[in-house]
């Protein structure tokens, strides 16, 4: 049996300002949108150059207040090349960013930047 990752899902209460953050921050760009204006809600998919997994903006039109994320949902996980860099230019652009970190006994490979709805993307270094 074949499996292949399709998405993740995440839903966002500001979509332009959510995809402002997925592209400009994370280089992603915009694969397919189709939007359900009698059902009131849009799709936005965003995938990198390498594509075939994508992350699914989710956008309903009436939500008035921020969605609770809940304590079983972590983060979701890219990774770079240099990841100082890529923290100091998260920074530049105003996200919140957390300090370097490492895993115990090793050297400090990754950080986290939040999204504008309070997702968690851990970036790590990739050799």
């Amino acid at each position: 049996m074949s499996i292949k990752m399709l998405h993740t899902c995440i839903r966002v209460m500001d979509l332009e300002k959510s995809l402002k953050f997925y592209k400009d921050a994370l280089g992603l760009v915009e694969t397919k949108r189709v939007d359900y204006e009698d059902y009131k809600f849009s799709l936005v998919y965003l995938s990198n150059e390498e594509g075939g997994y994508e992350i699914e903006l989710t956008y309903n039109y009436d939500v008035e207040k921020p969605y609770e994320l809940g304590n079983g949902f972590s983060h979701i996980a890219i990774g770079v090349e240099d990841v100082e860099l890529t923290r100091e230019r998260h920074k530049n652009l105003g996200y919140e960013v957390t300090e370097l970190k490492g895993l115990p006994g090793k050297p400090k490979d990754y950080y986290f930047v939040t999204d504008p709805d309070g997702y968690k993307v851990e970036v790590i270094r990739i050799k």
